[in-house]
């Protein structure tokens, strides 16, 4: 059933992209900071990454199972991976420790290239899925301007 607050498909695609572009910017910025051994908050960069949910699963959130409306994705946040931060021997390095050791970002490269392909490929397929919807609601009126 259509109700007012229901979202068109132009809505869910413009959602896609708002948060794939975010993916692609947070992924570019780890990218950027992959040797980055200090921060603003102390000690060395960590990975940022994107975490999203499914706006169905919000918008039905105690409505009966047939009741489903379109909705999109969210941001929920921007986090920090909490994985453990490489060591690396570099002795002369100004922030090595005692040992000769730095403490890294948690960054790795091929893995930020991935997240930057997948979600270019995201943003292509909902900027696609915007595009015939647009052209399918041209079709539409054109059909009803012919009707008149």
């Amino acid at each position: 059933m259509w109700s007012a607050n229901s979202k068109t498909a132009a809505d869910v695609s413009a959602s896609g992209l708002a948060a794939e572009r975010l993916r692609m910017e947070v992924a570019a910025n780890n990218i950027a900071n992959a040797h980055s051994t200090r921060s603003i908050d102390g000690g060395p960069y960590r990975r940022q990454q994107v975490i999203f949910a499914s706006e169905v699963e919000r918008l039905t959130a105690g409505r009966s199972s047939g009741e489903a409306s379109l909705g999109g994705v969210r941001v929920v946040e921007v986090a920090a991976d909490e994985s453990p931060m490489p060591q690396v021997h570099q002795p002369g390095h100004p922030d090595a420790d005692e040992n000769g050791m730095v403490t890294m970002p948690n960054v790795q490269l091929p893995h930020e290239m991935v997240d930057l392909v997948t979600a270019s490929r995201a943003y292509e397929a909902n900027l696609k899925a915007m595009q015939t919807y647009r052209q399918m609601t041209e079709q539409t009126l054109s059909l009803l301007q012919q009707l008149r």
